[in-house]
């Protein structure tokens, strides 16, 4: 039967007293569970973190997917200039289509403008739409809190609001809204705005304040009409069999396209708020990841403690023929263990916890988000193998780098000295 080699046994000696009455082993193993226990708390605090973190921006992803497509197609003035020729958007549709990764498409016109409803007075972007085939590209026809998209009819001058900017304009369903637009009429009293009565005939949902508080949606005629191309962007809005493979479709789509036409995917479209996110993950790794230091600076302590209550030892090892590699080794393995035993500790407790921190808290009768205040009432997580193996990795190396002084100031002890007084 094969045994372990004796630096091993030695370690794991070290690591947990077997004899009650020895005080100084009980002493150094209670050092190494406290760094065990550090490392642990430290790994599996990262975890439900950055689990966390992930699974709000998952959320928000999702909802933000349900009101803005996976690539949108457009003709920006800069590109195009006032004197361009009209863009064949149903040729640009088809070219699109070629490619099996997109599902559907759908014309929009896009423009600022002032919705008035009695006092109240709110600017939104107003975005003209087809309803027939909206419900391709987005789910915000499922996500009416009234009425529906069908009752966008060219020429019946009806709208469909977020429910937010229904509530700051004060209207409901059935309720008239006055739209200004940006391009005015020239007349001989000079610029008159431009003014349109529309009807409120569908209130949407999608749990995204921004969209909520500052989207309409018309007819894609009545947005023609009344924008009349002018300060107004067409385009088409897409949607990939993956949304998160849409960056790619997009830059195969680019090739294909004609010069004056840009194609983005949502990452681009929203850059702003993913970047934003990622900082803020970045820095919360880089915070935490200090507890996981702390842990490794007390177990350096611990080891740097081992070796001076084990002087003896070591000079009785050096003068049986061990060599200061081994006794190197010896104080390496116990650290490795101590970081290795913590981490799986911590990636295990730290992955259970994120899968059920709501299941926990529920059985300590506490509620981490009040319902009615936002918009979902638990804590979404999302635990991704990606992360936890980075920390678990990141934990192990802090720990072996603990290791390095206190071995090598162990395998430097001089048996002569260490003997002398024993």
């Amino acid at each position: 039967m094969a045994k372990f080699p004796y630096e091993l046994q030695v370690a794991l000696r070290y690591t947990r007293a077997r004899r009650r009455n020895d005080r100084r082993n009980r002493f150094v193993s209670f050092m190494s569970m406290a760094s065990m226990a550090g490392i642990a708390l430290g790994v599996a605090a990262l975890i439900v973190v950055l689990s966390v973190m992930n699974g709000f921006q998952k959320e928000v992803r999702d909802r933000m997917l349900g009101v803005v497509s996976h690539i949108e197609v457009l003709a920006p003035p800069e590109l195009t200039g006032s004197k361009a020729p009209p863009v064949d958007w149903d040729s640009v549709l088809k070219t699109a289509k070629e490619d099996p990764r997109v599902v559907a498409g759908a014309p929009y016109v896009l423009s600022q403008a002032m919705l008035t409803s009695g006092d109240s007075v709110q600017g939104a972007i107003i975005r003209g739409i087809v309803p027939s085939a909206e419900s391709g590209v987005d789910d915000i026809g499922k996500k009416m809190a009234a009425g529906s998209l069908d009752s966008l009819a060219p020429g019946d001058f009806n709208v469909a609001i977020g429910i937010d900017l229904a509530r700051a304009l004060r209207v409901r369903m059935g309720d008239k809204i006055v739209l200004i637009a940006p391009q005015g009429n020239i007349t001989p009293a000079g610029m008159v705005p431009r003014l349109k009565q529309f009807t409120v005939t569908g209130v949407f949902e999608s749990g995204h304040f921004e969209y909520d508080s500052g989207l309409a949606l018309i007819a894609y005629q009545d947005a023609q009409r009344l924008f009349r191309s002018e300060g107004s962007m067409q385009g088409l809005r897409l949607k990939t069999v993956d949304a998160l493979e849409a960056y790619k479709v997009a830059a195969d789509l680019m090739g294909r396209l004609p010069p004056n036409l840009i194609a983005r995917d949502w990452g681009q479209i929203n850059r702003n708020w993913f970047s934003a996110v990622q900082v803020e993950k970045r820095m919360m790794f880089i915070i935490l990841t200090l507890i996981i230091a702390v842990a490794a600076f007390n177990l350096v302590s611990s080891l740097v403690m081992t070796v001076t209550e084990k002087q003896s030892d070591i000079a009785i090892l050096r003068t049986l023929g061990a060599s200061p590699r081994s006794i190197m080794g010896i104080f390496m393995l116990q650290g490795g263990l101590v970081g290795i035993i913590g981490s799986i500790i911590g990636v295990v407790g730290g992955t259970l916890l994120a899968e059920n921190v709501d299941a926990v808290y529920s059985v300590l009768g506490l509620q981490l988000i009040p319902k009615g205040v936002y918009f979902i009432d638990y804590l979404p997580t999302d635990t991704r193998p990606h992360d936890v193996a980075m920390i678990g990795v990141t934990a192990l190396v802090l720990s072996i780098l603990a290791t390095l002084y206190p071995s090598w100031s162990a395998s430097r002890v001089n048996p002569a000295e260490a003997l002398r007084y024993e």
